[in-house]
């Protein structure tokens, strides 16, 4: 997408998309259109809490100014703190608050935290009935609305799928290289109908880095969409009680 030059006076988001593999981050005018074009970098390999602090701090540098914060991070996630951390090494997140530290080394902006396939659902969901945004990317991230409202998360990523493997060994990037596109693509295809066993959703979206290698047949209730709403749904975070 490119930058836009924003009509609507608000405050302006500085979104941020935490990844397993890539750093990315704009700033957001009141509607959620970008002001600015997409900054990535590479995500630190198994970052502690303060590498991660860091490269984000150094990513924002080029970015225009902006009034407070929204952060979608791989994990488990709330009240603003970090839960798990299945990509980073897991122990040495739980319990860190990554909003406050994060605010705290970028102005005392007020920043919020929500998992990252929570906040690409939020900028891609319609907002009726049972909507599933599942993401594919380092592993499976997962976010579930109803009429809108997002639900108590769960981590699927976690959950058995074949033997001992998790959704994310059995889905994720490594499982793609190790396993090839063509078996890879079947287990997505498995991936999908399971979860509409489990969960009867009225539409399911496909996000993440590794949605467009996708290479089958999908049924019209489940959509790829783009990963910018990683980005734009961020601006979402602040629809209630924002400052």
């Amino acid at each position: 997408m490119s930058p836009a030059r924003s009509t609507r006076r608000g405050p302006a988001t500085l979104a941020i998309d935490i990844g397993g593999s890539g750093l990315k981050a704009t700033v957001l005018d009141p509607a959620g259109r970008m002001l600015a074009g997409r900054v990535r970098t590479d995500t630190p390999d198994a970052p502690s809490p303060g590498e991660l602090v860091d490269a984000l701090v150094a990513l924002v540098q080029p970015l225009p100014p902006f009034d407070r914060i929204s952060i979608g991070f791989p994990g488990v996630v709330r009240d603003n703190r970090v839960l798990t951390a299945p990509h980073f090494g897991g122990d040495p997140w739980r319990g860190f608050p990554l909003a406050q530290r994060l605010a705290q080394r970028l102005g005392d902006k007020p920043a919020r935290l929500l998992n990252d396939a929570e906040v690409q659902g939020y900028g891609v969901i319609a907002g009726r009935g049972l909507e599933l945004v599942l993401t594919l990317g380092t592993g499976l991230g997962s976010a579930l609305f109803r009429d809108g409202e997002l639900m108590p998360h769960l981590e699927f990523a976690q959950f058995p799928a074949l033997g001992k493997k998790t959704m994310n060994r059995y889905v994720g990037k490594a499982a793609r290289h190790k396993v090839g596109g063509n078996k890879w693509n079947h287990r997505v295809e498995k991936t999908i109908a399971a979860f509409r066993t489990l969960l009867q959703f009225d539409r399911l979206y496909l996000g993440g880095g590794n949605a467009k290698k996708l290479d089958i047949d999908l049924p019209p209730d489940v959509l790829i969409v783009s990963n910018r709403a990683g980005l734009t749904g961020g601006i979402r975070l602040w629809d209630r009680g924002g400052d």
